[in-house]
């Protein structure tokens, strides 16, 4: 692996981060890529003049790719994966990731079910007891998640933005916003799934292959 991560273009970076996360509007694509919303919305306009991307006006539109911004998109990645030096070490990380992934998935459903007398219910987190007991599962869960994000971070920059996320948000969970874990936009689970698209489409794979 090269000493330093490839640098992901501002340009890459919200279009492929658009692609991942779907549908969204300036303040949500900002807050995903990290950058301010200005220097988002320049880039936007630009891939629109290209065709690679659209805008949806009113109250609840937002920007969406376009059929040859997928097509772009997936040709700059592998690109850029193949610039990064760092195929072997992706893929490795990727199939760490996979390993992890059915764990996040119980761990979410443990969060939001709980059995009582043999019956599955929502989990109204009115338990503390079991609430932090799930909590210490997630907690263990990310440092081994991390350490697979800090593999993929010194490969290419834009994978540090997922790891900054997903310990916001356990963060955030920790300090007693519950919402973080599971039902936010920006809840640590709602990350790992953007984390799996941008693996996935970083490799060249289907989700349902």
């Amino acid at each position: 692996m090269p000493n330093s991560p490839h640098q992901t273009s501002a340009d890459l970076l919200v279009l492929h981060t658009l692609r991942c996360i779907g549908f969204a509007a300036l303040e949500r694509l900002a807050g995903t890529t990290g950058l301010p919303e200005s220097e988002v919305e320049s880039e936007l306009i630009d891939l629109a003049i290209d065709g690679l991307v659209t805008r949806v006006p009113g109250e609840f539109g937002g920007w969406n790719v376009t059929d040859a911004g997928r097509a772009a998109d997936t040709e700059r990645v592998a690109a850029e994966l193949d610039a990064s030096g760092a195929r072997a070490e992706v893929t490795k990380a990727f199939e760490d990731f996979m390993v992890l992934n059915p764990e996040l998935l119980d761990l979410c459903t443990a969060w939001q079910m709980r059995s009582v007398d043999g019956v599955g219910t929502m989990n109204d987190h009115a338990d503390p007891a079991y609430d932090a007991k799930v909590l210490g599962l997630f907690t263990e869960f990310h440092q081994r998640a991390d350490a697979v994000l800090t593999v993929l971070a010194s490969a290419i920059t834009r994978f540090e933005r997922h790891r900054d996320r997903l310990a916001h948000a356990l963060s955030c969970a920790q300090g007693g916003q519950v919402d973080y874990l599971t039902d936010r936009m920006d809840a640590y689970h709602t990350v790992w799934s953007h984390l799996h698209e941008d693996l996935l489409t970083t490799l060249g794979q289907d989700r349902y292959h």
